[in-house]
């Protein structure tokens, strides 16, 4: 997966350098470059699907070769092995109910898969990886616990 700068578009750098610098230079923020389309097979079976076959599907799709697919499925097995509930509201519309993970916020379907993903790029390395986080409200409890 390769990512650009949205502050310069020429910026263009591999998932693993995004992931592990988190912001990109000139205040831009990191988008791919490209977003592959999931297939047909996928969209019809996606109601069989548990949360975790289905992100690890958009995963593997997103990232692609990136990651050995056998470590990102464990990585999304590992990130997202809490309730995910959906409230039908009518007919054909539910409601994606965001507080059922560890820290109870939204954010951690987001925070624990990036805690995956610098886990997995820093795994070989002794040099020290220090995570701050520092908000008002629950983002920084979330990032923290997703750690």
């Amino acid at each position: 997966m390769w990512l650009y700068n949205t502050a310069d578009p020429d910026y263009i750098r591999p998932l693993e350098h995004c992931v592990m610098n988190a912001l990109a230079p000139g205040k831009g923020l990191y988008m791919p470059c490209a977003i592959p389309k999931l297939s047909d097979a996928f969209l019809h079976e996606i109601n069989q699907l548990s949360f975790a076959e289905l992100a690890n599907e958009v995963a593997k799709v997103l990232i692609g070769d990136h990651i050995p697919s056998q470590d990102l499925e464990m990585m999304v097995k590992e990130s997202m092995n809490f309730p995910v509930i959906m409230t039908p509201l009518g007919d054909r519309i539910s409601s994606l109910e965001l507080w059922h993970g560890p820290s109870l916020a939204f954010k951690d379907f987001g925070a624990r898969f990036m805690a995956a993903l610098m886990s997995y790029y820093h795994q070989n390395t002794e040099k020290p990886l220090t995570i701050l986080v520092a908000t008002s409200g629950d983002t920084g409890g979330a990032v923290a616990y997703g750690f």
